[in-house]
This record gives structure tokens, sequence and C-alpha cells, in this order.
């Protein structure tokens, strides 16, 4: 599924698990054993709410994300239009624990944090040819825009795809774009969970104009809502990031780790010897990964370890499919 693999590392660059032993350490175990990496990934994984503990402490926590973000390009910044809270994203769980902690030794900042959010998206599974006419008359001058959109998956790409095929004039090439930009808007929040939408294609087939009544802004208005109109005929569905998964660990502990494997929705791919060392191999959603270090370090009693990688994108299964809370969730201590 969307996006397919574009080796992409997020990792934890097989080290012992126990490095890990307290939030304290993790810095200076990063210096010295794992560096957290992400290279060519679609975009940030994993996504929390934070804010400071004081309000006296905003700007100094602007000043640490700011200086952070500039640090790491594949950590970043935004604030949530709808709660106005801040939300930083990074590659996993084990990249935002060391940033906070950073916050926190290195910029004196206390910060309360919300849960971590999985980078969910959406796509359409189905064809549909939707029709549909803007019209506003408020006595002077109105708006109108007629268009007929053929929406389908484009499994080739996780970008949004436009094209016109528009012949005759039925639609002045001017205001083309204005229906290119009314769709792309609502791609940013889809109808199942309001996640991004990938993997659609779009093709303007038809429609019309009037002389005095039409602009580029009625065709944007136009397109936007011929998206949304179209939108429960398509299929739409929650995808989930998959992530490749390595663990070596000493034999006696395979049925414990596999079985775990197992009960995160994880497939074993493969099972390899090498020495006295067993590495498995599978692919396991990133929802099911967290406080997975705490996990492997307690069930191989030190002895084992892992590395993490995005795979691709694939549909969440029915059983799991009510929509995930929203990134921008109260932040707690």
């Amino acid at each position: 599924m969307l996006p397919k693999k574009r080796s992409v590392y997020i990792s934890v660059t097989p080290v012992r698990v126990s490095y890990w032993q307290s939030i304290a350490n993790i810095k200076a175990a990063c210096d010295h054993a794992i560096m957290t990496k992400i290279s060519g990934a679609p975009w940030p994984l994993l996504q929390i709410a934070i804010e400071p503990k004081r309000k006296a402490d905003e700007e100094k926590l602007r000043v640490a994300l700011s200086t952070l973000a500039n640090e790491d390009p594949s950590f970043t910044v935004k604030t949530d239009e709808e709660s106005g809270q801040t939300i930083i994203s990074g590659t996993d769980e084990l990249h935002l624990d060391i940033m906070i902690d950073r916050i926190r030794r290195e910029f004196k900042v206390e910060v309360n944090v919300g849960a971590p959010q999985v980078a969910y998206r959406e796509t359409i599974t189905r064809k549909h040819e939707q029709d549909y006419t803007h019209k506003k008359q408020t006595g002077g001058t109105g708006q109108f825009a007629r268009v007929k959109i053929l929406f389908e998956p484009n499994p080739e790409s996780s970008e949004f795809v436009f094209q016109s095929r528009i012949v005759g004039g039925a639609i002045p090439k001017e205001y083309i774009p204005g229906v290119e930009r009314g769709i792309g808007s609502v791609m940013t929040s889809g109808p199942f969970a309001g996640f991004p939408i990938i993997g659609v294609k779009a093709t303007l087939t038809d429609g019309a104009y009037h002389h005095a009544d039409s602009s580029a802004l009625a065709f944007e208005i136009a397109g936007r809502a011929c998206f949304r109109e179209a939108a429960p005929k398509l299929g739409v569905q929650l995808l989930e990031p998959i992530m490749k998964v390595e663990v070596v660990m000493p034999e006696n502990y395979v049925i414990s780790i596999v079985g775990d494997l197992h009960g995160r929705r994880g497939l074993v791919k493969s099972r390899i010897s090498r020495g006295e060392a067993i590495i498995v191999n599978a692919m396991v959603p990133l929802a099911t990964m967290f406080k997975y270090v705490e996990n492997l370090r307690s069930m191989s009693r030190d002895s084992a370890t892992y590395a993490m990688q995005f795979d691709h994108y694939a549909p969440v299964p029915r059983a799991d499919r009510d929509p995930p809370p929203p990134p921008a969730v109260a932040a707690h201590g």
C-alpha cells in the first residue's frame, strides 16, 4: 500500500537494550551507540502535544523547540490550528523521548506532554465521477461554477494528482487551477478521522461557467465541495505505518519474543540462525510498538537487541478501525 518501500531508516540501530535504564541516560547512550535517523521518509511518523508546566517558560520552550528543529530536520514543530497546542513530530518514540529529555536537561524547561499519536493516513479505494454545481446569488454579482470530476485511487504515488480533460472551452483555462486548489485543500483532512489523504487522482472531465458570475474562487469552492460530496462513495480507508522490525536474541528467548510480536499484530517474515543468535524479521504496525524497548529488555534479560525501519502504509484491520484520537490531545505530565 502507499507509499511503497523507500529505504527509510527510523531506528534504534542494533544496540543493547540495557543502555536504556532511565531517560536520564538517553542522551549519553545516543552519543555513543544510537542515532535515531530518518532518510527519505514520507513524513514524520509520530507526534505529540507539548506545553510548558509554567506559563513563564513559554518563550524558553519556543527557543528550545526552534533550536532542536534547526539541528535535526526530522524533528518538526507546528501549532494545531483548532486547539492552538504546540505539536512536535519525529521519527519514532525514542526520537521524541530524546528531544523531550534535551528540553528538560539542556534548556531547563519542565514540560507536559500528550500521548504519542501515530501519523495515520486516509486513502480512497473506489472510483467515482461526481457532478457538482456551485451557485450563489445575493442580488449583485453572483457565483457560479459547475465541475464534473472523476476521483480514483492512485496506488503508484502518495501525492495528490490532478489533471484536466476539458476541451472546447467548457471551462476557461484560467479557472482550472482553482479547481485543483479546491480539491488539494481538502486533502489535508480526510472524512474518516481527519488525517491527511494520500493516493488520490482527480480528473476534471467537464463543467460549465457563466460569463458574469464565474471566477477562479467560484471554481475553487466547487472543487472542494465536489470532493466532499463524492467522499461517501469513494470507500475511504484508514492507513497505518508498518515497520520492518529486526530482533536479535539468544535462542532460549525466541518463543516469548516471537509471541510478543504476534500480540502486536506483527507478521514474522523470517527466522535466521547466526552463530548462537537468532535473527527474527517481522512487519509490525508502529501503533503497537510503543514501549517496546522496555518490554524487550524485560523479556530477554537485557540480552536482545532490535532495529526498526519504516516499510509501507497498510489498511488498519477492521477490528481496529475506530478513528484514532486527533494528534492534539490534552498534554499531561
